[in-house]
């Protein structure tokens, strides 16, 4: 049998060598347009930083090497130009030489990945992506000669944009961040986003949203806005779409996201070609549509599931849920499955929860704040999403959350999942088990909440805003209208609170969600403002006329 694989790096080179280990006598050929047919992608933007320093280890195998040891046929700087479905066979041309030969196939697989978005006006800087080994040369060679005063032009805020950004600052630029949408990183929902331009503005970064490119021209980048900056280096980072050409045009279905449809093998429309990687829909766990997901982890383990088609091992691929994360200054960024904004537009009943947990034991030096959303299904009470920004400990709660997600865990079920605890690596109550909790509370009745966009309506409408935190972080700041009412002066004033809604609020919800429990018990019509006064302060901020001007409050440990 002959397997022709388009494309390497992620989707093709799992592909190719899964295969050979399952079968060495099948002859495996992948043409790779580039010159390189297997590189660390995601360690570009570091290297550009200098946080990689050997430019060789992004090189993780070689046509020399993989043949050595996996026998495979790898040709690089090949491109596959057409596929013949009747005769089985791909035309290829030589990048460099334009010589054309056809090649004949029994399996197909299609990893050709995805392309950028659209095209920049004028030419008078440089403008480079952020996705080869060649972009990299290229970055730094401009870099090295621009020298110590070089300024950068970052076009999306996107995960590539924003690791970009980083490495341009931490090599001394002066960079600008350009974003089309109202705040970096979109998929985060605005109060978790806050964090982000807080570190971003922290560490000199011109943040531009509502903001896009309109021409480039004598070393300025004009902006839509009016307003022009000088750059030496333009990064487009915008985003991708899928590189489906190829598979279109051999009148292979695609799917209106642009995507190549397969079926849970990873078989196209043609049984005897299969595709892999960011060129491809994947099936969204939440809601079973099609969907995009461009991660490198679902190319690998699609890639896989192909081989294991073609080898008659086959074991279907599940659902995706978009699980990501991003590094930014110091702060992580992590998130899952649906965001806030993204349920409303659907009109799926949902549940919100906030907490802003710490790493680990707040009595063990060096724990840091989370962060925390969970969205949660209304009426099942499914795990629909989660974000969490933080320092350390992100990358583990939202490993988690998509596992429970994975195996179909509820959001109240996270209560009770046994995790590792000692005082330098989590609590004896984790942040995960502290957000069972509350969706464990809110899935009972036990307790009502408020989320912050909410808040200014149900005021207008007739609920007192009572905030339970001490006088003293009452007069540090507090949300306009709010009567000051500490917690442990509840039981002997509460005479003093009207016949009336009341909605109760402390600084990150677990005092409000006390204040609530006595409150009800009292006759009382009471919600608490979920994630508190700090959740309202970021949500507001992100969403003010001037993104950004209010910051995040420090962290406290307490509630």
């Amino acid at each position: 049998m002959k397997i022709v694989i388009v494309g390497g790096v992620a989707g093709g080179m799992s592909a190719a060598t899964r295969l050979r280990r399952l079968d060495e006598s099948a002859e495996i050929v992948v043409f790779e347009r580039g010159p390189y047919v297997s590189f660390a992608n995601c360690g570009l933007p570091y290297y550009v930083g200098g946080i990689i320093e050997d430019r060789e280890s992004l090189l993780l195998q070689t046509p020399a090497s993989l043949a050595a040891r996996f026998r495979l046929d790898a040709r690089v700087l090949q491109e596959v130009t057409r596929i013949d479905r009747e005769s089985r066979t791909v035309e290829v041309t030589g990048v460099r030489d334009g010589v054309t030969h056809t090649e004949p196939y029994d399996v197909l697989i299609l990893a050709a990945g995805a392309t950028v978005t659209g095209t920049l006006p004028g030419n008078d800087i440089p403008v480079h992506t952020l996705r080869t080994i060649d972009d990299v040369d290229a970055i730094t060679t401009v870099l090295d000669e621009a020298g110590d005063s070089a300024r950068a032009v970052i076009m999306g805020a996107g995960f590539i944009g924003l690791e970009a950004v980083e490495n341009l600052v931490a090599r001394g630029l002066a960079v600008t961040l350009v974003q089309r949408g109202p705040r970096p990183l979109s998929p985060l929902d605005p109060e978790m986003a806050a964090p982000v331009i807080d570190a971003l503005r922290d560490h000199g970064v011109d943040l531009r949203v509502h903001t896009t490119v309109t021409d480039i021209r004598a070393g300025m980048v004009h902006l839509d806005d009016g307003t022009a900056v000088a750059a030496d280096l333009i990064i487009d980072a915008r985003g991708v779409r899928p590189d489906s050409s190829l598979a279109r045009d051999a009148g292979i279905a695609i799917g209106a996201s642009g995507g190549i449809v397969v079926d849970e093998f990873q078989r196209t429309s043609d049984p005897s070609i299969y595709a892999v990687g960011d060129a491809v829909e994947k099936t969204d766990g939440i809601d079973h549509g099609a969907t995009l997901v461009t991660m490198a982890g679902l190319a690998n383990r699609h890639g896989r599931t192909a081989a294991d088609a073609i080898a008659g091992v086959a074991e279907p691929s599940v659902p995706a849920f978009g699980a990501s994360i991003v590094g930014l200054f110091g702060l992580t960024i992590a998130m899952i499955g649906w965001s806030e904004t993204r349920l409303l537009a659907a009109g799926r009943p949902h549940r919100v929860i906030h907490t802003h947990p710490s790493s680990h034991a707040g009595y063990y030096p060096g724990a840091e704040q989370m962060s925390m959303k969970l969205l949660v299904d209304a009426e099942t009470d499914a795990i629909l999403g989660a974000q969490i920004v933080g320092g350390s400990g992100v990358d583990k709660r939202i490993d988690v959350i998509a596992t429970a997600m994975a195996g179909g865990l509820t959001a109240s079920q996270l209560s009770r999942l046994e995790l590792a605890y000692a005082p330098q690596f989590g609590s004896a109550k984790d942040a995960v088990n502290m957000a069972g909790y509350v969706a464990d509370n809110l899935a009972t009745g036990a307790t009502r909440s408020v989320q912050w966009h909410e808040l200014d309506d149900a005021v207008s409408a007739g609920a007192t805003l009572i905030d339970v935190r001490s006088a003293g972080e009452f007069d540090r700041g507090g949300i306009p209208g709010a009567i000051n009412l500490p917690l442990d002066e509840i039981r002997e004033r509460a005479a003093e609170l009207p016949d009336a809604p009341i909605i109760v609020h402390c600084q990150v919800g677990q005092r409000g969600h006390t204040a609530s429990r006595l409150l009800s018990q009292l006759g009382h019509d009471v919600r608490n403002l979920d994630g508190g006064y700090r959740t309202w302060l970021a949500g507001t901020a992100s969403t003010s006329p001037k993104t950004g001007a209010h910051r995040t409050p420090p962290a406290t440990p307490f509630a």
